[in-house]
């Protein structure tokens, strides 16, 4: 196929994901999301400010569409799309700022994966904050390595305040850049976040290092750990637990991230390579963070709740083997193969299933939601092929999507993997 027919497949496969995903893809306002909509619903009907844990930020900036909500619709409608619009405006973005030194087709691949294999299309079903955190970090960093360091410090920031266990992320960040440069000047969106979140906590809960989560802890269960509050989970098996558990593990729901290093090295833009280092640091210093949580998991919630920011890079190490797949080895063209599978499956299991028939793990005080962290036959990933669940009519619209985009993804790397294994075989026997 040439260029222009395939870019033109590409873009209205992006532009038909956006669509379903902001009007197919079911969007609800519970749990956390309930609270945070509550507080912004209080704040413009009432004037009253809320003293709830999560940050305002979010919150703020989801506004207008508040009052959109009021003329067309209703507010809740439009609030349970938010995180869509986010995503759709940080894609624009990050499009202009790599358009001139990054590959048209790594980019149009990167989106797709974004939008169809990988945590996103769970994460855009409401309005938790993690959505709002990650993009406008991961695009803030772009624009930070791509020359536009005044908006791209202003994202990052906003983005941390929106979350403020992000710090250590950003430390890091931080950390490299006056590395790089030699300069401190790149301090000072440390020194402003920090202000920003212990403002925020002084303004709205009397002090400002109240942050509201004073003595909360899990319910107590069997688990040895359960019950205590704070950063009591030990270190190690919170690493162990965030990495590899079958309900909740990085290496199962952005497996991309195992395709990391030979992705880094295949780059050709040395912006986007500076940029992927900067996403993997924040990455780190999330991991660093929630590993002693008490809540690492993210509490009833499909998959690894904190960690959406991991799909950034995942997503771009898939599309970098995807876009360029000659020239690799058996092994790693399997490896990408596989990979690109399993973030079909997790985009397509977060969009249509959800937690679904899981009931079991937050019944009696949540004495078995532990089965949900580490057992395959109750993690949200594998469940569907214990319970058979069922697909609705609008939700085989979604299915079919994914699957497009993954036939289209997986097209140039399945005739490598049979011309590879010829090749191989046909050495081994000469």
């Amino acid at each position: 196929m040439h260029d222009r027919p395939r870019a033109l497949a590409e873009r209205s496969l992006i532009d038909v994901g956006l669509v379903l995903l902001f009007i197919v893809l079911p969007h609800s306002l519970s749990g956390d999301a309930y609270v945070r909509f509550q507080a912004l619903s209080e704040l413009i009907e009432q004037g009253k400010i809320s003293n709830m844990t999560f940050a305002f930020a979010g919150p703020l900036c989801s506004a207008p569409l508040y009052f959109l909500g009021k003329l067309l619709f209703a507010p809740a409608w439009w609030i349970a799309r938010f995180n869509v619009i986010v995503l759709a405006v940080g894609l624009i973005a990050a499009d202009r700022l790599m358009r001139d030194d990054v590959d048209r087709g790594l980019i149009r691949k990167f989106f797709l994966v974004l939008l169809a294999a990988s945590m996103f299309p769970n994460h855009l079903r409401g309005y938790y904050g993690e959505v709002f955190t990650a993009v406008l970090v991961g695009v803030g960093i772009l624009a930070l390595r791509f020359g536009r360091t005044v908006a791209g410090w202003s994202a990052i920031v906003l983005g941390v305040v929106n979350t403020p266990a992000t710090t250590v992320g950003l430390a890091l960040i931080v950390a490299k850049q006056v590395w790089e440069t030699r300069r401190w000047r790149h301090v000072v969106p440390m020194v402003v976040a920090l202000a920003a979140i212990l403002f925020e906590a002084w303004f709205r809960r009397g002090g400002p290092f109240v942050t509201g989560y004073e003595g909360w802890g899990g319910a107590p269960t069997v688990m040895p750990y359960a019950g205590r509050p704070g950063f009591s989970y030990p270190f190690l098996f919170g690493v162990l637990s965030i990495l590899l558990s079958f309900g909740k593990g990085l290496v199962f729901f952005a497996p991309g991230l195992l395709l990391a290093a030979n992705a880094r090295a295949a780059l050709a833009s040395e912006r986007l390579r500076g940029a992927f280092d900067l996403w993997l640091l924040f990455l780190i210093g999330l991991i660093l963070v929630y590993s002693k949580w008490w809540a690492w998991y993210g509490g009833w919630f499909w998959g690894p709740r904190f960690f959406l920011f991991a799909s950034i890079p995942a997503s771009l190490a898939i599309a970098v083997h995807v876009n360029e797949p000659r020239g690799r080895s058996l092994g790693m063209l399997l490896g990408v193969f596989g990979a690109l599978t399993l973030s079909a499956w997790v985009g397509l299991n977060g969009a249509v299933f959800d937690q679904r028939d899981l009931e079991l793990c937050v019944q009696n005080s949540y004495a078995l939601e532990f089965l949900c962290w580490y057992t395959p036959e109750f993690s949200v990933l594998w469940h569907p092929f214990v319970s058979s669940l069922s697909v609705s009519a609008d939700q085989i619209v979604l299915v079919a999507y994914v699957v497009a985009a993954y036939a289209w993804l997986a097209a140039p790397v399945v005739p490598e993997i049979a011309k590879t294994a010829v090749s191989t075989t046909s050495v081994r026997q000469a």
